[in-house]
């Protein structure tokens, strides 16, 4: 995804690369991309840079928005698999900068939660829920921040905060308990990501899909949100929000 953003960053013109940070033990350490050096060093890089874009672990991107607090320089971060503690935390660090956090860059895909969100409202509850995601088999996480996200944004069409997720089913599981939201992680291959929703009616289901075959439109996203952040004030703001589908600031997306 590094590489994407850098490769998005040459179609912004009000963006240049400042910084590039890898991991200490990366083999990259040293090398040269568009004039700049990659390094490890954290703090010398947000001191060099007046934003941030990061896609890395959730300790990593902790870290990167912790120094990016200490100036209040805006950040945006595509990381998932945050837990409760550090969604707590990242709350409390977006009271002093800016913080663009969202399960999936793509444009397209925060139309689709748009659209699932108010497909579920249309619906209620007389439809069921099902979300079935497949990612790449080297993912660590599962199920992915996108379906977490699709999965609440159905739940917020319907009211029911964040919703009941179902993750796993095996055995005699009796019949399905009304308003739950089903969840199936797929994994294999090179998939960059794919998620489908279906609202399962009697006699009748809506499905919205959504497809990635490159990880470009990922980064393109990012950097839309970079140069919208930057005009905000301190808080934390979602892909939608860049989009102008919802308005304000808020807590955490699900799934980050």
């Amino acid at each position: 995804m590094g590489e994407r953003v850098r490769a998005a960053l040459g179609e912004e013109p009000t963006l240049t690369l400042g910084a590039a940070l890898e991991a200490p033990d990366h083999p990259g350490l040293g090398s040269q991309i568009d004039g700049v050096q990659v390094g490890a060093d954290l703090k010398a890089a947000v001191e060099s840079v007046d934003l941030a874009i990061g896609f890395a672990t959730p300790s990593s991107s902790l870290q990167l928005l912790r120094a990016c607090a200490g100036g209040g320089k805006p950040c945006v971060v595509g990381t998932t698999g945050f837990d409760d503690a550090q969604r707590d935390e990242i709350d409390a660090l977006a009271a002093h900068l800016p913080v663009v956090l969202a399960a999936n860059f793509s444009v397209s895909v925060n139309v689709l939660f748009h659209l699932a969100r108010e497909a579920a409202r249309q619906l209620g509850e007389g439809f069921d829920a099902e979300i079935v995601e497949l990612h790449h088999a080297a993912k660590v996480d599962a199920p992915s921040g996108t379906a977490l996200r699709l999965a609440s944004a159905v739940a917020e069409g319907r009211d029911q905060g964040q919703g009941r997720l179902v993750l796993a089913r095996e055995g005699e599981t009796g019949a399905r308990p009304a308003g739950v939201i089903g969840i199936q992680a797929l994994r294999g291959g090179d998939n960059p990501g794919e998620h489908t929703l279906l609202l399962v009616g009697q006699g009748e289901r809506l499905e919205l899909t959504h497809r990635s075959s490159t990880r470009d439109h990922f980064a393109r996203g990012a950097v839309r949100a970079a140069v919208w952040v930057r005009a905000q004030g301190p808080g934390l703001y979602d892909m939608e929000q860049v989009l102008g589908l919802r308005p304000g600031a808020g807590k955490s997306p699900s799934g980050g």
